[in-house]
């Protein structure tokens, strides 16, 4: 709890920071230097749903300065609202009732009912939600072989579009209902959630089901509209082909094909790798990192100068 506390009051700290080095860090927050180091890289690659390159934060010490970006959700510390905290105090209460919370959890509810001014004596009434309709649909779908006509709008470019799908399974995770299945249009898998269908429409067509499909997870899946990148990786940057979506071209030497919807990502990756990494195609991703050094090296003057 300590550790988890400390990180989410330095993160924040050095978003608004910028350019504050490891020295201010460890001297504000009491870090070593190697404890830094392992909060950093436990921060790494965290993020939002769905999980792709975008939406996963960076956290790394570039020389003296430690760099915290795409993590603009982290810029303020977390304050919870009365009814955040309500809704958090019965989440965790329905955990208990089921008897496999562990005895930590008991405790920290005790602190946030104490906090929100829960005396011992009052009842906390929970219900729970059944399933949206939607979801029933489309698992009975999944299970029948039906094509699905569905209209759905993307979280991340706002688009509503229409296209058939064969549904694989429908699942439930961090709060929202997802379906998984073989988008048509796409021509690949594909990972919908439930919230943003606009409609889905059982039709008489049908598809063999899977009998293995991939596990229901959310998962990063590159669209036609990405920007790829042809990127070789020297054996230390071999680990980027762990922790992000790839396409492996070869093992010797070692070179992945990176996919992102906006080539500011590689070229961020490309920035931190520095010497371990080349960029062997990819006119986007090159003119986006060109650009993103230029921008470090005149924070860098600025800062010398001052």
């Amino acid at each position: 709890m300590h550790r988890l506390t400390r990180i989410l009051s330095m993160v924040p700290w050095v978003i608004a920071n910028p350019g504050a080095t490891v020295q201010e860090v460890c001297d504000r927050f009491g870090y070593s230097r190697s404890t830094l180091i392992k909060d950093l890289d436990l921060v790494f690659v965290c993020g939002l749903p769905g999980y792709g390159p975008g939406d996963l934060m960076i956290a790394y010490v570039d020389e003296e300065e430690v760099v915290i970006d795409m993590a603009d959700y982290f810029s303020h510390s977390l304050r919870l609202s009365a009814s955040e905290a309500l809704a958090l105090v019965a989440a965790a209460e329905t955990l208990i009732a089921t008897e496999q919370a562990p005895p930590a959890l008991q405790s920290a509810v005790d602190k946030l009912t104490t906090a929100l001014g829960i005396s011992a004596d009052e009842t906390l009434a929970i219900e729970i939600e059944g399933e949206p309709a939607l979801v029933t649909m489309l698992r009975d779908a999944a299970a029948d072989g039906r094509v699905i006509d569905l209209t759905y709008t993307s979280l991340n470019k706002g688009e509503t579009t229409r296209r058939p799908v064969e549904p694989w399974s429908v699942f439930l995770t961090m709060g929202n209902w997802y379906l998984s299945g073989f988008c048509r249009s796409a021509g690949a898998e594909r990972v919908f959630r439930v919230d943003r269908i606009r409609s889905a429409v059982p039709t008489e067509e049908r598809f063999i089901p899977n009998p293995e499909p991939p596990p229901p997870v959310l998962r990063y899946t590159p669209s036609e509209d990405d920007v790829r990148a042809t990127i070789r990786l020297e054996p230390r940057a071999a680990w980027v082909a762990d922790y992000y979506p790839v396409d492996i071209v070869s093992t010797d030497p070692f070179v992945i094909r990176f996919s992102a919807s906006d080539p500011s990502v590689a070229a961020r990756l490309l920035v931190r790798l520095g010497k371990d990494a080349e960029l062997l195609e990819g006119v986007e991703t090159a003119a986006a990192t060109a650009s993103l050094r230029r921008r470090v090296l005149a924070r860098y003057e600025v800062t010398i100068s001052e």
